[in-house]
């Protein structure tokens, strides 16, 4: 019988920083409360920072870029994908403007990121429409 280890850290959902304790059997976790050290959230968890886990370790989670082609999902390489994705970026862009584009950007992500994220909008497509999830 294997036992379950304690791991504290960081949720990375959104940017604000909750403390959490994660609970982990056998490398997988099964279990995530919060920190009640954390002075960010005192222990407390919202629901996506307290069952967002499970989609780590589920076996429907994508490991492959997949392309629609002839109505069905078909796996392809990194590097199709990235072409499949640029010519039809500019294929949107010439045909409807550079505004008919928008990018999602993410919270769980870095500063960085972001950044080079708002400025690939800005210089690459020439657009301002850029959100986030940054809500809660």
């Amino acid at each position: 019988m294997s036992s379950i280890s304690q791991v504290k850290t960081v949720c990375g959902y959104c940017g604000t920083g909750c403390g959490l304790i994660l609970e982990v059997e056998d490398n997988k976790i099964v279990k995530i409360r919060g920190d009640k050290e954390a002075p960010v959230n005192k222990g407390q968890t919202c629901v996506k920072g307290a069952f967002a886990y499970q989609y780590v370790h589920s076996p429907k989670r994508l490991d492959t870029p997949l392309i629609r082609k002839a109505g069905e999902l078909v796996k392809v390489t990194w590097e199709e994908a990235y072409e499949y994705i640029a010519s039809h970026l500019t294929s949107i862009k010439d045909r409807f403007g550079p505004e008919a584009i928008s990018m999602f950007a993410c919270a769980r992500t870095t500063n960085e990121s972001n950044y080079v994220t708002q400025k690939f909008m800005r210089t690459a497509i020439g657009s301002n429409n850029i959100d986030g999830c940054n809500r809660t």
